[in-house]
């Protein structure tokens, strides 16, 4: 794939119009309708965003809410503050939690690998409390750490009052924050998120016939992995939900449907759309030069943009168009440089979907320059821009 550059040069910013056989995803995108009343899907692997309802809408989040707890353990075992075989003592309001439960009695002393598989696969309720009060000695303060984890993690949507996502006015969350939210467990903890695709678990032999994975997708051969479901009669069903098909992920969430039924059914439903309807294609290899930047105070004038990573981009299987992206640097950009120095992004603005930005770095290392080199690089500067643009010339 040939990639034609136009460059338009500013006094701040640099812009190259860079033209892409691309379609207009968003517009395909938006013929799938969803039954859900908030929906958000994004394909990972691309970072490109496939379909979106109400995803910035905070809505309550029944047990979906649950992955937040999940990530403060998550944080937890990482940082070495508990390990799998850490045992946690179990309150007797945990015990008492209503709702899906794992059976904690308060003589237990569950392992903080058993409260992972009772929060994922049997949904407990107690299980959260138990962490909460494990890791920050109430519940109430537990929440407050959510809150402030939420806004570090740029969920701009999303309030907590407690750790499972018992209902609550002040318990809510977007779509999108969801979506975040399961992005990160995938990507920052890929050594606990095998918990996911359990498809059971009975702690210490109780409940034998309550110890199945609520996700319907697990055993569909579609390659879904995770993560979480959720109901109450106030949110309806819910499902965040991931799969992995050849070099793709897709990372879903919905919420607001009538019943189990439908939820398992629309999920698939998204699944194979997502899969199906788009193909990943690769535009530009890592180190691919898009662009020359200007460069002042050096010993070489130009920098060469390069991408920092394969441009790999999502395309609808059967349609084809056009979109425009625009490689985008402040300069001129001053010496010294290091190769490899992030200096620059590649901006698509694909309509209606959300902006993509793809790093871009210098192509080689540019060092410091004498006085003579500096006063000529500042005098070409200050010519194009005091005089060469009133003439209409460019250096």
């Amino acid at each position: 794939m040939r990639l034609e550059l136009a460059l338009v040069s500013y006094s701040r910013t640099l812009i190259a119009a860079l033209l892409l056989a691309l379609v207009n995803i968003a517009s395909t995108a938006n013929a799938f309708e969803t039954r859900a009343t908030g929906a958000y899907v994004v394909d990972v692997t691309t970072g490109t965003l496939l379909m979106e309802k109400n995803a910035d809408v905070p809505l309550p989040p029944a047990s979906m809410s649950k992955l937040m707890t999940l990530n403060m353990l998550f944080e937890a075992l990482k940082d070495g503050r508990v390990t799998m075989d850490t045992t946690f003592a179990v309150s007797t309001r945990a015990k008492n939690m209503g709702g899906s439960t794992m059976f904690l009695d308060e003589t237990d002393r569950p392992t903080v690998k058993d409260l992972i598989r009772g929060i994922i696969v049997l949904s407990g309720n107690d299980a959260c409390v138990v962490v909460a009060e494990g890791l920050a000695g109430t519940e109430e303060a537990f929440a407050r750490l959510m809150n402030d984890r939420a806004v570090d993690l740029g969920m701009e949507n999303s309030t907590f009052a407690n750790a499972s996502g018992w209902p609550d006015p002040n318990q809510r969350m977007s779509m999108k924050d969801l979506g975040i939210l399961a992005e990160r467990l995938i990507v920052e903890f890929p050594e606990y998120y095998g918990f996911f695709g359990e498809t059971e678990f009975g702690f210490d032999g109780r409940s034998p016939d309550n110890r199945f994975n609520r996700n319907p997708l697990l055993k569909l051969g579609i390659g879904a992995d995770g993560l979480k479901t959720g109901h109450t009669s106030e949110a309806g069903y819910g499902l965040v939900g991931s799969a992995v098909q050849g070099k793709r992920r897709v990372v879903f969430v919905i919420t607001g449907l009538t019943s189990e039924k439908e939820r398992a059914e629309e999920a698939e439903r998204i699944v194979n759309w997502a899969f199906r309807q788009f193909v990943m294609k690769n535009y530009a290899p890592a180190g691919e030069k898009l662009a020359d930047a200007k460069v002042w105070m050096g010993n070489e004038t130009t920098v060469g943009l390069v991408l920092s990573e394969d441009l790999n981009l999502l395309v609808p299987a059967l349609v084809q168009g056009e979109i425009k992206g625009e490689v985008v640097y402040d300069g001129p950009l001053e010496a010294p440089i290091a190769e490899g120095q992030e200096v620059g992004e590649l901006v698509l603005n694909l309509p209606d979907m959300a902006e993509m930005r793809v790093p871009l770095v210098a192509e080689q290392s540019i060092e410091g320059g004498g006085v003579l080199p500096r006063f000529r690089t500042a005098f070409a500067i200050l010519f194009q821009r005091y005089i060469g643009e009133a003439l209409g010339l460019s250096l």
